[in-house]
């Protein structure tokens, strides 16, 4: 049997429904197609989300796995980023109704206020006075659905921009203009401020827009993304996990705290890095060797994810070329998350 007829045969229509669109190009007049769509909101992932949404629009605190640090924001949010993830967008009613709730929420430079006990219309002495991460969350909750293009939206990627580093890449924040420490774990190559989790969520939320994903904002964070040629097999797929539920949504600098393969893949091809990269062509190649003997991915900590895994990594080798109109101009440095400390004696 290949991927084709297992994935076809998995029990969520939402997952049939991307497969015969997105790997199969079944076109919207197909009869399978549009029975798929009549049973998307029977998916036992959609109709969880929308039983928990409330009347105003949002999801709260407790209602998404992992109790997201930004309560009612971020995780509506998460659902959105889950929703528009299974194929849904602003067309659907509760869609729509979350959007609007996370709107009205943005401030009027574009922003989303920080979380919890950080929360400040002005900066003062104490803590975090911005983190981009207060506005990249939310934002791909309305980019993930198709609404990247609102006006609204317009302003948050302008803001979101805005606090980018001279070198490319996204700080782990500012407590007034001081510059927030790096955690090893979230350490980027080439940079000395740069954050990962930052840097990646701005990024993601950059590759969502039709027109912004192909701008050189994208493009060098990319590059200092894939300076990182780590494999970690075991959270090869933890983003695919989490956009449907089987991992927690929770932490906040760490919300990419896993160097997760198969989202690095997702990104190249939205932004436009080809093999002719030789770190996209080892990623690749690294695919390659871990696939199973049926044309699979498994994601080792949850195995009813692998399906999932599967049609993620095979729509973004679908996408992948050799235009040769991407060019990098980092170095291929040897990476350490915790480099050795030079003994002074």
């Amino acid at each position: 049997m290949t991927w084709a007829g297992l994935l076809l045969a998995d029990a969520s229509p939402c997952l049939r429904l991307l497969v015969l669109k997105e790997l199969l190009a079944r076109k919207d007049s197909d009869p399978e197609v549009r029975e798929l769509e009549n049973l998307r909101e029977k998916d036992s992932i959609v109709s969880y989300l929308l039983a928990l949404q409330s009347g105003e629009g949002f999801w709260n605190r407790i209602s998404t796995a992992g109790s997201p640090p930004g309560g009612k924001i971020h995780a509506t949010s998460q659902a959105l980023i889950t929703l528009g993830y299974l194929g849904f967008d602003a067309e659907h009613t509760a869609v729509k109704r979350g959007v609007e709730y996370l709107f009205s929420k943005q401030r009027r430079d574009g922003s989303w206020p920080l979380p919890g006990m950080w929360e400040r219309e002005t900066p003062t002495s104490k803590g975090y006075t911005m983190i981009p991460l207060q506005t990249a969350l939310p934002l791909r909750g309305v980019a993930a659905c198709g609404q990247s293009g609102d006006s609204r939206a317009e302003r948050a990627y302008d803001w979101l921009v805005s606090q980018r580093l001279e070198d490319g890449s996204w700080p782990t924040g500012l407590a007034g203009d001081v510059l927030g420490g790096v955690a090893g774990y979230r350490r980027l190559p080439n940079t000395q401020w740069g954050c990962r989790t930052n840097t990646t969520a701005a990024l993601v939320c950059l590759a969502l827009h039709p027109k912004r994903r192909s701008d050189p904002e994208a493009q060098r964070a990319l590059d200092l993304l894939l300076g990182r040629e780590t494999r970690e097999r075991q959270a090869l797929g933890f983003e695919v996990a989490r956009n449907i539920g089987a991992e927690p949504a929770r932490g906040f600098l760490t919300y990419h705290a896993k160097f997760d393969v198969a989202l690095v893949l997702d990104l190249c091809w939205r932004v436009g890095a080809d093999i002719g990269d030789p770190r996209v062509a080892d990623m690749l190649s690294y695919l390659r060797q871990v696939q199973g003997p049926y044309g699979q991915w498994e994601y080792l900590p949850r195995p009813e994810v692998t399906r999932w895994l599967t049609f993620d990594i095979l729509r973004s080798l679908s996408h992948m070329d050799e235009s040769g109109k991407w060019v990098t101009l980092e170095p291929r440095t040897r990476f350490r998350a915790y480099p050795k400390k030079r003994k002074r004696y």
